[in-house]
């Protein structure tokens, strides 16, 4: 019932799109930097030759601006969080932004973007996480000119900014589980694969650092084993879900946060926090009634067993009641998703959701 009654206060204070909230305070902190994939992409791929893209209805169904490039029905996790940390606008595409406006922060995420630079290239052109590192690195280079080349007032500036990253789930999806596009199920065991990841993304992580970023927030994978787009393939044993798929990504979440605690330990003034996105993705499932939700293995949009062997088409009818379903399409969370997801991430004391604090927690220091 308490559940039931938090998504009615959510509904009502943040489904409305309440700007004259936003305004009424100043962000909790300077700027937020974003970087992804199509969970949290707004746009960056709409100018790019790529199949992953949602510039066209019904995609945007619920958002105001309407098809904007968000994979999603209205408003995104980082969105949200967005207007969680007082934000007066969602922060811009870094595709759209320059100058004066970086000083607020810019979302640098990609559909199809993976950590390996190949990863989602069976989708078309994508700016891979290496890609989104230099985008920022310019974007720094453009704020150090603004602040004429005060390195410790810009350092000092980053420092209370919060960094975003959520990545790994096209490393797997349209990667490693997909061999006939590529050969690294063949090159390495799931926990070879891990590691090769956790490698690469820690030289990632770590060159956020290196440009100035000390709140840094990095989400696990999610459960693409249990994904509309997986359902529609998949003849379980008894299983629901895609089990092997979701073994192998845990191997890389528990790797993850391994890696935020030793970033904390040996990077002077760091500040990261591991999101368990896996786990506050399987909440949503587990109670999903409690949640308000009746859907919970199907697309809302999509085509054929589950909606998830096609993904939403361009004008394609959706269902009729968002709010139902926990998947907008094949692979991307509902709006109402992502507000349970996103408030879980900015409040919840569990460390199971957060570790080894939550958002609002980070703010503050």
């Amino acid at each position: 019932m308490g559940k039931l009654l938090m998504l009615t206060f959510l509904s009502f204070f943040l489904l409305t799109t309440n700007k004259a909230w936003s305004q009424q305070q100043d962000p909790q902190v300077p700027c937020l930097f974003i970087f992804g994939d199509s969970l949290v992409d707004n746009g960056n791929n709409n100018g790019i030759l790529t199949l992953a893209r949602a510039n066209y209805m019904p995609y945007g169904l619920d958002f105001p601006q309407g098809a904007t490039g968000r994979f999603t029905n209205g408003r995104t996790f980082v969105d949200i969080l967005a207007q969680l940390l007082g934000f007066p606008n969602y922060i811009p595409p870094y595709a759209r932004v320059r100058g004066r406006n970086l000083l607020r922060g810019a979302n640098y995420a990609s559909g199809a973007a993976g950590i390996r630079d190949e990863t989602g290239n069976n989708l078309g052109d994508h700016m891979p996480m290496k890609q989104q590192v230099g985008n920022f690195g310019r974007s720094v280079e453009e704020l150090r000119r603004l602040f004429r080349g005060d390195n410790s007032t810009l350092n000092a500036y980053l420092s209370k900014c919060i960094l975003y990253s959520g990545l790994g789930s096209n490393d797997y999806l349209n990667n490693y589980f997909m061999t006939d596009y590529y050969s690294t199920h063949s090159q390495y065991t799931p926990q070879q694969y891990a590691s090769a990841l956790l490698q690469d993304y820690s030289h990632q992580l770590s060159e956020l650092y290196n440009l100035g970023g000390r709140k840094v927030i990095v989400t696990a994978i999610g459960q693409i084993g249990c994904i509309p787009y997986q359902l529609a393939r998949y003849d379980g044993n008894g299983s629901r879900c895609n089990e092997e798929i979701n073994d192998a990504i845990q191997l890389f979440n528990s790797g993850l946060k391994r890696v935020v605690i030793r970033f904390n330990k040996v990077l002077p003034g760091a500040k990261f926090v591991f999101l368990d996105s896996f786990e506050s993705s399987k909440d949503l499932v587990l109670n999903a009634k409690t949640y308000g939700f009746e859907v919970v293995d199907k697309g809302c949009c999509g085509v054929g067993r589950n909606n998830g062997q096609i993904t939403c088409l361009p004008l394609q009818q959706p269902c009729e009641d968002r709010s139902k379903y926990i998947f907008w399409d094949a692979f991307h969370p509902t709006e109402v998703a992502n507000i349970l997801l996103a408030k879980k991430s900015y409040s919840s004391k569990s460390k199971t959701f957060n570790y080894p604090i939550n958002i609002q927690q980070l703010v503050r220091l």
